[in-house]
């Protein structure tokens, strides 16, 4: 199991991303726009470096449903390769099955 506070630091930051992705998503069409001039793009670069650093989506960790594990995390089914592999082998993962040849 994961420390509860990586989870929980994890959750915060959904949250964040979340709460300002349609400002973020403002910011980013007028910085990359090729009309605004660049004493717009300068507006709108320093409200972006305001926002907090958690409220990218790219510093959200995929963890595992059921232990927190965030490594070796199996995305089609948002479980950690060992949780996978214990509900696959009792039969708990529709459509999944141990591969025999």
């Amino acid at each position: 199991m994961a420390k509860t506070s990586s989870i929980q630091r994890n959750e915060k930051r959904k949250k964040l991303s979340a709460k300002f992705a349609d400002q973020r998503k403002k910011l980013k069409t007028v910085i990359m726009s090729l009309t605004a001039t660049p004493a717009e793009k300068e507006v709108a670069n320093r409200k972006m470096q305001a926002i907090p650093r958690n409220a990218s989506p790219v510093r959200i960790r995929n963890r595992c449903g059921l232990s927190g594990r965030s490594r070796a995390y199996v995305r089609r089914f948002g479980l950690s390769r060992i949780a996978f592999r214990e509900l696959a082998l009792e039969g708990k993962i529709p459509g999944v099955r141990k591969a025999s040849w």
